[in-house]
């Protein structure tokens, strides 16, 4: 799974999240630290208003919630996410002796990022594409 670390880089570089079922993500209260919430349509729904998105808990799943504004909420986008936003860039993912490299092209430049965690070394490199398409 995502850092915590690397999901707030991504934030802060601008990516914007549209919560879909499946979606992980952790709650800004120090209370919820570490626990990490799925958005489901059984227990956890995004529901859109004009005034903005909130997270709404359903039932119980969370006795103490009934719903969160969707900026005090940290995405945790999933491996097969943060490959999917590389689109055509993507080159490769390649498992090392102790590390992950995941290779892209942009701009015509290959470029390479290394991680201990898959999803990071993905992150690691949408961040890269993310501060380069926002200079």
């Amino acid at each position: 799974m995502i850092s915590t670390d690397a999901a707030l880089a991504l934030r802060e570089a601008g990516l914007v999240w549209h919560p879909a079922s499946g979606d992980r993500f952790q709650l800004n209260e120090p209370e919820f630290e570490a626990d990490i919430f799925t958005v489901s349509e059984m227990t956890i729904e995004p529901r859109r208003y004009p005034s903005g998105t909130i997270l709404a808990f359903n039932g119980t799943t969370e006795w103490a919630l009934d719903s969160v504004a969707l900026d005090e909420a940290l995405w945790l986008p999933r491996e097969d996410q943060l490959r999917e936003m590389l689109r055509g860039g993507f080159r490769s993912l390649r498992r090392l002796a102790d590390t992950h490299r995941v290779e892209i092209e942009f701009a015509g430049e290959a470029l390479s990022f290394e991680h201990p965690q898959p999803e990071d070394a993905y992150a690691a490199a949408v961040l890269a594409m993310l501060r380069r398409v926002n200079d």
